[in-house]
């Protein structure tokens, strides 16, 4: 008996939305590619960038939007959602992540753990 297939990280209609709109002009296969790196106050921040998949990234195809995940990155995304914060004066990603440990004062960078693969079934994958 296969496994379902798990998402990595859960895409919103809202940011499906707003990738599809950022993807109109983009080479067909790439997306928007969701990565963490080292960095600022509090450790890591996120980081995103239309390009092609690369070998062992994870590709969710949402409502017409593809967002990709990066192999290293996966861990750390791994139960988040990816929505849009709209205001008056702007409108950004927002990454509600349970792996999130804390998160700087300016909000451009956060504290992350990789997640437990044993609390989401992966320990015998």
């Amino acid at each position: 008996m296969a496994l379902p297939k798990l998402s990595v990280m859960t895409v919103s209609p809202a940011a499906a939305e707003r990738v599809r709109g950022l993807l109109a002009n983009a080479a067909a296969g790439a997306g928007l590619r969701v990565s963490v790196e080292k960095g600022g106050c509090a450790g890591m921040s996120y980081k995103m960038e239309i390009a092609e998949p690369q070998k062992g990234d994870e590709v969710i195809e949402t409502d017409g939007a593809r967002v990709i995940v990066d192999a290293k990155a996966v861990l750390y995304l791994l139960g988040t959602t990816m929505d849009v914060k709209t205001t008056q004066f702007s409108s950004t990603f927002v990454f509600e992540n349970p792996n999130q440990t804390s998160a700087c004062g300016c909000g451009e960078s956060v504290e992350l753990k990789p997640a437990d693969p044993s609390r989401v079934g992966l320990a015998s994958v």
